[in-house]
């Protein structure tokens, strides 16, 4: 057996208009994180922490921004596709760690509810999901309420023997 830390980072910029999604919940905000798909920058970072620790590349690889399939998708998608890609590699999670770094909106009282749906997505308990939040001080992108990144660190452990 083999157990992998990876980590998976995104940064999207904030945008009015647009609904704000993150972790699969949608949280009320006058903006919305902005991308290709729905934008949702955890799951995005989550996605190429798995990849990663797969040894698989990254989300652009399978989902690139040039096709047109995957505009506005649900970011959802991407997700249960990589955890399909680490189960047939014999790749299972034992622990997720997220920092967001936002100003706003204030993410601690919709934290249960993104906990609840990464459990239920990756088939994990709630207990092994850790969700933190950061502000930028009022400095830079995240600090004056233009961004909001991710940082997405996972720990895998593969069955078998490995090359």
């Amino acid at each position: 057996m083999e157990f992998r830390t990876a980590i998976g980072y995104d940064k999207h910029p904030l945008k009015k208009g647009i609904p704000f999604v993150l972790g699969g919940v949608r949280i009320p905000h006058g903006k919305g994180l902005s991308g290709h798909s729905d934008g949702d920058v955890l799951l995005h970072a989550l996605v190429d922490a798995l990849l990663g620790g797969a040894a698989l590349g990254d989300i652009g690889g399978f989902f690139p921004d040039t096709d047109a399939r995957w505009k506005g998708a649900n970011s959802q998608i991407f997700l249960k596709k990589a955890c399909t890609l680490l189960e047939k590699k014999k790749i299972s999670i034992t622990f997720v760690d997220i920092i967001v770094l936002a100003e706003k909106p204030k993410l601690s009282p919709v934290f249960e509810s993104i906990r609840a749906n990464l459990a239920l997505l990756l088939h994990l308990p709630s207990t092994r999901i850790s969700l933190k939040a950061k502000t930028g001080e009022k400095m830079g992108d995240i600090g004056k309420e233009r961004a909001v990144a991710v940082f997405a660190a996972v720990t895998l452990k593969i069955e078998g023997k490995r090359k």
